[in-house]
């Protein structure tokens, strides 16, 4: 056994270095920090690898490009990626020549009572185990890395991170993901990129909070409340909830608004005009004592949809008034306060809307413009991290249509695929 060091200012690095110098056939006995990161001064790491002397490269050690022929580590991992991408292409075309050719006929071999040999069965497995190795290799030319986790990521885990983490999610809640797929993921599960990735899911299904549309049960009424920053589509939402409510369900329920935002006319306007077109009964609110009597209004209704003002999540006076609506209900109708913010800004900013809108008592999530981001990784975070759970997603202007009630699935789907609308 020969021992190897290799350094870099991040162990991602001394690893692509050994990799590059020495192949695969090396075996990590430790990594650790030689040098910390100090002003002026960057962090340098060392692993040591162990590797049967007849594995090394031939020639490795006795020669070396000259100084002037060097490329940058940069450099090199392309032509390794290059290198790479050729072997693909070749298993490619190799994969295709082991499948049946149909003969002159059109009848494929099958039809003709053909049977694949064993050794050509051997052949295709192998084939399909190297492309996926590939894979794992292509994947682990990542410049990140947990920062919590003790040791490298593993190859087979790379691009199952690199996903989550280009998604927004908060690098505390990947880092618990990854902690508890290690922990707990069967070995003969992490042998193909496919099977770690239908693991990954079911952890991520599983933290994602949701909660089911109940249709109103008969006798009592269900009163929503939409609340959140200005823009986020309230209204438009209002309108959709009224519609599917209204129109869509296997029963037809009636539906009245309640309009609190009464500092932006055109919202108004807009409101009225839906329930024109809805044929709904709709209430204006100025001040906080006229809430009671505009749900006592609408009594009649099996829902009742309040739109509030939107407001910046700094602006505390606003949110004052909404909750100061929500403390003179005399009526005996809970409440159900749904906040509305947009999937399109990062779960910093997610946070802060949440934090501040949270006095009013918030019960569930609704996220619009899913059509208009990439990254999904806020919204589990939003989701994990404040255990509400998710009521409703927006995904367009288009009224009914583009309201997906929640689930965990298409979320996850979301996060790691991209949103596509053909699978709303």
């Amino acid at each position: 056994m020969k021992i190897l060091t290799f350094t870099g200012r991040t162990p991602s690095e001394a690893l692509k270095k050994a990799k590059m110098e020495i192949g695969d056939e090396g075996m990590l006995i430790e990594t650790k920090e030689i040098q910390k990161k100090a002003l002026g001064r960057e962090a340098l790491y060392e692993i040591v690898i162990g590797i049967d002397e007849s594995m090394l490269p031939v020639g490795y050690g006795k020669t070396a490009k000259p100084l002037k022929t060097k490329h940058s580590l940069k450099e090199e991992s392309k032509d390794i990626l290059f290198d790479i991408s050729n072997a693909a292409k070749q298993i490619s075309e190799i994969s295709k020549v082991t499948q049946p050719v149909d003969n002159l006929y059109g009848e494929t071999s099958a039809a003709n009572g053909f049977t694949e040999s064993k050794e050509l069965k051997e052949i295709k497995s192998e084939i399909n185990k190297l492309t996926d190795k590939v894979k794992i290799i292509q994947n682990m030319f990542w410049d990140e890395k947990s920062p919590d986790l003790e040791n490298q990521i593993p190859s087979e885990f790379a691009e199952i991170y690199r996903l989550a983490s280009q998604s927004g999610m908060n690098q505390e809640h990947l880092h618990e993901l990854m902690q508890v797929t290690l922990e707990h993921m069967p070995l003969k599960m992490r042998e193909n990129s496919t099977t770690v990735k239908r693991y990954f899911q079911t952890i991520l299904r599983k933290m994602v909070p949701i909660r089911r549309e109940n249709p109103v049960s008969v006798g009592n009424k269900k009163v929503i409340m939409l609340v959140g920053p200005t823009g986020v589509g309230k209204t438009t939402s209002i309108a959709k909830l009224a519609a599917r409510y209204s129109y869509l369900l296997e029963k037809k329920y009636k539906v009245g608004l309640v309009v609190l935002d009464t500092y932006r006319i055109g919202a108004v306007e807009q409101l009225m005009q839906y329930a024109r077109m809805m044929k709904l009964g709709i209430e204006t609110v100025v001040d906080p004592p006229e809430f009671s009597t505009a749900l006592e209004s609408l009594k009649y209704c099996d829902y009742i949809l309040i739109d509030t003002m939107g407001s910046s999540p700094y602006d505390k006076g606003k949110i004052e008034k909404i909750y100061e609506c929500l403390n003179a209900n005399q009526t005996h109708y809970s409440v159900d306060v749904v906040l509305v913010m947009p999937s399109s800004i990062k779960y910093d900013d997610l946070k802060i809307t949440y934090d501040n809108f949270a006095t009013l008592g918030v019960d569930t999530l609704m996220f619009t413009k899913l059509d208009e981001t990439r990254g999904f990784g806020n919204i589990f975070s939003l989701a994990y991290e404040t255990k509400k759970p998710i009521s409703y997603f927006s995904v367009g202007q288009e009224v009914p249509e583009d309201l997906v009630c929640a689930n965990s699935d298409f979320l996850i789907e979301c996060l790691l695929n991209g949103f596509n609308r053909s699978k709303v």
